[in-house]
């Protein structure tokens, strides 16, 4: 395993993160897995040198955050291990129970806390943007609970990059703690990223940990829109829906497949390997629900694509609008 340092902080990240979405509650989506299910792609993780874990406060309404801090006590000391999660989505239908406001991010940094079972959180992240709360309410309750000893770093996820702007000089002015990472969505098929967010990224040294690598399996198989739906998250996944339904992302697809069949590897690895040769990402977050998912994606980093290959995947995407935070 590869490691490298989360943007311009001197803590060390493995080259992929693991992200836990899909272990909670099956309750809250038919694809998720419960705990019986989700200890063997923790274990193997672990044992392939991944010590990143990324997760949420609303992935099955806290089960992801509790199964995560349990199974990776289980395997190793706190300190070993990299853990992330996120604040800003809707938890319940009390008003005060969604968004970034300080009542909102106080009260929730110390519920996940708890279900981690951990005292502190390495990299508190917000889910979203917050339009109905200040960002000056926001940065400032961010800085207090690094300050409080509760989070050791802060992260943003996708939003406008002069929002994301907005937010880092806003910090920076009046003494606070700004983003160390943006967790963007970024993949062959969605590129847009690559307009403004990515660049200000590289030039300012905030660590890139794109979610959605693949493509929510998009890029993992050739595609049209009648294979879509092959799997019970690929049925069920609205989201994957929303974003992947163009004509244009099916061709990204199969050029995929034209890379990987001409080398003799799974399309996943030539996907992520995409990804991973962008040197502004620190981690792609992978998602793991199938034995071989985790080993190809320990597999990706070993494949270098050649200029003739990422000419073949690049040149049969086409602009679209922003998607994945609106």
């Amino acid at each position: 395993m590869e490691y490298v340092n989360l943007g311009n902080t001197g803590t060390k990240v493995s080259r992929l993160c693991l992200g836990c979405m899909t272990y909670g509650d099956p309750g809250w989506r038919e694809w998720v897995l419960d705990e019986e299910a989700s200890a063997p792609f923790f274990r193997e993780a672990v044992e392939a040198g991944i010590n990143f874990f990324d997760t949420a406060d609303m992935y099955s309404l806290g089960v992801s955050e509790e199964i995560t801090g349990r199974q990776l006590l289980k395997l190793g000391n706190r300190d070993q291990f990299v853990i992330a999660t996120k604040v800003g989505l809707k938890m319940s239908d009390d008003p005060n129970d969604i968004g970034l406001s300080r009542k909102h991010i106080m009260r929730s940094v110390d519920r996940s806390l708890k279900r981690l079972g951990t005292d502190y959180i390495d990299l508190y992240q917000i889910h979203r943007w917050d339009y109905a709360t200040p960002i000056e309410e926001t940065m400032e309750a961010l800085h207090d609970v690094v300050k409080a000893g509760k989070v050791r770093h802060i992260g943003a996820s996708s939003m406008w990059a002069r929002q994301f702007i907005e937010a880092q000089n806003l910090a920076m002015s009046a003494g606070w703690t700004p983003f160390t990472t943006m967790q963007n969505f970024y993949n062959l098929a969605y590129r847009e990223e690559e307009r403004e967010m990515i660049p200000y990224c590289a030039e300012t040294g905030v660590g890139l940990i794109p979610w959605s690598p693949m493509g929510r399996g998009l890029l993992t198989r050739r595609h049209t829109e009648q294979n879509m739906a092959e799997t019970t998250r690929g049925q069920t996944d609205d989201l994957a829906h929303a974003l992947f339904k163009r004509e244009d992302d099916f061709r990204v697809a199969n050029a995929v497949g034209d890379v990987a069949d001409a080398r003799g590897i799974p399309m996943a690895q030539v996907a992520l390997a995409w990804v991973l040769s962008n040197g502004a990402v620190n981690a792609p977050i992978i998602g793991a629900s199938k034995a071989n998912h985790i080993a190809d994606a320990v597999a990706a980093l070993d494949v270098d694509l050649t200029p003739e290959e990422l000419k073949t995947l690049e040149s049969a995407y086409r602009p679209q609008r922003v998607r994945g935070h609106q």
